[in-house]
């Protein structure tokens, strides 16, 4: 059938007219699917929120989860023989539960330091955690897991000197709590046997049954005393336990740096620490010898005055040698020159010996105070080692003590 012209243009755009209806009504349906079903999204995001929890984990992460963590990175990496790598997680989160935030964040400070900040104590119940598989004394538990994984008992460890647990004196009046930072502790060294060329520790013929009770004592120091004094006896009357004279080979250098407080650190680098600063020192000609071993002092060691005798604390990297009347055993005529590693401690004078010792000499050395401890830093001496005399070592300390009356 023939049609005109015009109704078939008609027809035509009658047809294209339905069909971009029918499009944008399809189109508009597409669009209206995800409005005619709103609770279609939670659906699909439910199960991923919660196969994903970390995700959204950081931004509402505890303070006190953040601090845990952080200790936990800075557990020693080598694992002690008696443990495997984790052994001791179950009762270390178990200790830090029971310890507050102020307390944790204090425990943070110490170890992310490893001990040349002075920090706080530490103060735990007495007692082992419960629920772990390991009974460990809290202060046990974490000088092997920051700081000797060999440790074992709590009596091969001594309370540093400005330590408020020494002596078993709790927090706030509290004896059933202790303090356990374990960069308060130095670790007691042992003898030898057999005696090698030179000995770790002094002749303490066992351990103590219980940690020494020294007297409660303040971190604090003096500044140094720059009068040049001699130490005669008339001199006694100035009120110090001890003066120190810091030697290069034979050259003493600075003046006598006179100790009125408790405890004193002698140090070339240590920071927010005080005391007797040996790189404070000035010298005009110093050999590449002295300088390698001045280089090697850092945090160098404490010494503090407590009762019964004198200690001296490594707090260096390297170890230090110590000599002086009473380290030897009762009876001894030859030099005792004794290695102190890092971390350890040893009771360097002992005042209940010292009087009978009148008239005693270094052998080679010549007289000697008996009153005196020498020192030396990074290098031993004596007839083990190529270094006959103290005089030899290119970097050494000489504690002069005050006689008592």
């Amino acid at each position: 059938m023939n049609f005109p012209n015009g109704e078939v243009r008609g027809r035509r755009e009658s047809r294209h007219r339905k069909k971009s209806w029918l499009r944008c009504a399809a189109g508009r349906a597409v669009l209206a699917a995800p409005r005619a079903q709103p609770h279609a999204q939670p659906r699909l995001l439910a199960p991923s929120s919660t196969a994903h929890p970390r995700r959204c984990c950081p931004m509402f992460r505890s303070r006190r989860a953040t601090l845990v963590r952080r200790l936990w990175r800075q557990r020693c990496a080598a694992p002690g023989p008696e443990d495997g790598h984790g052994a001791l997680k179950p009762a270390a989160h178990a200790l830090f539960k029971k310890l507050k935030d102020e307390e944790l964040e204090l425990l943070v400070q110490a170890v992310e330091s490893r001990g040349a900040w002075e920090s706080g104590c530490v103060w735990a119940p007495r007692g082992d955690p419960r629920g772990a598989k390991q009974a460990l004394p809290p202060q046990v538990l974490l000088c092997r897991l920051y700081r000797w994984p060999d440790l074992r008992q709590p009596h091969e460890l001594k309370h540093l000197s400005y330590c408020q647990s020494a002596g078993g004196r709790g927090g706030c009046g509290d004896a059933a709590a202790l303090c356990c930072n374990p960069h308060h502790f130095s670790r007691l060294a042992v003898p030898e046997t057999p005696p090698p060329p030179y000995s770790k520790s002094s002749f303490s013929p066992s351990w103590p049954a219980e940690p020494e009770h020294p007297q409660l004592l303040e971190f604090s120091y003096n500044r140094v005393e720059w009068r040049d004094t001699s130490l005669s006896r008339s001199t006694i009357r100035d009120g110090y336990w001890c003066k120190l004279a810091y030697w290069e080979h034979r050259t003493r250098v600075g003046r006598l740096y006179a100790v009125h407080e408790a405890s004193v650190n002698v140090f070339c680098e240590l920071p927010r620490g005080s005391g007797f600063c040996l790189g404070q020192l000035p010298a005009a000609h110093r050999s590449q010898a002295v300088r390698r071993a001045r280089g090697k002092i850092g945090r160098g060691l404490l010494l503090s005055r407590e009762p019964g005798g004198v200690w001296a604390y490594n707090r260096s990297e390297h170890p230090i040698f110590v000599s002086s009347p009473t380290l030897g055993p009762p009876g001894a005529r030859g030099l005792a020159v004794l290695k102190v590693l890092p971390g350890y401690s040893v009771k360097v004078f002992d005042y209940e010996r010292a009087g009978g010792l009148a008239g005693w000499r270094h052998p080679g050395d010549g007289p000697c105070d008996t009153h005196s401890v020498r020192i030396s830093f990074g290098k031993g001496w004596g007839p083990c080692y190529s270094r006959q005399f103290i005089t030899s070592c290119p970097c050494w300390l000489e504690v002069l003590l005050n006689q008592p009356r």
